[in-house]
């Protein structure tokens, strides 16, 4: 029987009523004692890493979890991370990129109603997690919810109420369950290389949502304060060229040696600025690269994890975009 850690940060799986309202409450012990099926399905040890709602997880706490796996990687067959919905995504695409070419599963989890109350979506979730974390098809840094597995680096919440809350963008699922039975689609990789933890992330990232008249002006107040900059632009990426305010603004924020990361603001089917001039324009200007299919989870991120491995630019560049984890296709 394989032997899994439960880590728990919190999140509406762990939270009970308060005074203001829902709050992460149930300690790993007791929401073990929620799903007794466990003990059928391998052997199970807790460590309880945060009580929080997942709105406050952040980069901090993504190393926290890299680093907790990392010290006892070597006493477990895999690992169950219960967490939050709201920013599960986040955290799923920034273990891909701290933690590369793994040899146990990491499982993420968590529901959209507490596990305190009756039938919800709490139990089913926390069972098919360890059930995918027991299984010798597991592999990599998975998001399982609502019968899916999905990739780390492909998981984005596209509900924010409703129990099929997560979907696979641009990319098939792992493997599914048909009730209790897991069904692979995509097959286990031979890793050719040995775990790698690299867990120094650079937080001085922002994301700009490009809006129709935006004011260029607004490089000016990001030059001090980031080292990597993602623009959200429309359809398949760009800057509004009328009025030259935007892209002067660029200008100026790549000769100051920020990385500037195209995306866009549609989910499905990703960037491309090779297709209008609008495009072309801005890939031409020193520093850009282009997020092409990524998910704005995996953008962020990877950002921030390429920003704080690399001696410089150039390498950030590299490592931003070479694939990992299936982010880039």
């Amino acid at each position: 029987m394989k032997k899994v850690l439960l880590l728990t940060t919190g999140g509406t799986i762990a939270s009970k009523p308060g005074e203001n309202g829902l709050s992460p409450a149930i300690g790993s012990e007791e929401l073990l004692t929620f799903v007794p099926e466990l003990s059928e399905i391998c052997r199970v040890e807790t460590m309880q890493l945060y009580h929080l709602d997942s709105t406050n997880i952040g980069p901090r706490q993504w190393v926290g979890i890299a680093e907790a796996i990392r010290e006892r990687c070597g006493d477990y067959d895999g690992f169950v991370i219960t967490h939050g919905t709201d920013t599960m995504a986040y955290t799923a695409a920034a273990l891909s990129y701290l933690i590369q070419n793994p040899d146990k599963p990491i499982v993420l989890t968590g529901s959209q109603k507490s596990i305190y109350n009756r039938d919800t979506d709490a139990r089913n979730n926390l069972l098919r997690a360890f059930l995918y974390a027991s299984s010798d098809q597991a592999w990599g840094v998975q998001l399982v919810f609502d019968s899916k597995v999905i990739l780390g680096t492909r998981a984005r919440k596209v509900r924010s109420k409703s129990f099929n809350a997560f979907s696979s963008i641009d990319y098939p699922e792992t493997a599914v369950f048909r009730d209790m039975k897991l069904i692979p689609f995509l097959p286990k990789p031979a890793y050719r290389q040995p775990p790698r933890f690299d867990t120094k992330l650079d937080e001085k990232v922002f994301l700009l949502r490009l809006l129709p008249g935006m004011n260029g002006d607004i490089f000016d107040f990001l030059i001090p304060c980031y080292n990597g900059l993602i623009i959200e632009g429309f359809g398949m990426g760009g800057l509004p060229t009328l009025d030259k305010s935007l892209l002067k603004g660029l200008e100026r924020w790549t000769r100051s040696g920020g990385l500037t990361v195209f995306s866009t603001q549609v989910q499905h089917e990703g960037s491309d600025l090779s297709i209008y001039e609008v495009g072309r324009v801005a890939k031409a200007l020193p520093g850009v690269l282009e997020a092409h299919d990524m998910t704005p989870e995996a953008v962020v991120t990877k950002l921030m994890w390429a920003l704080g491995q690399a001696a410089g630019q150039a390498e950030a560049r590299r490592l931003f975009s070479t694939p990992v984890q299936f982010d880039l296709i």
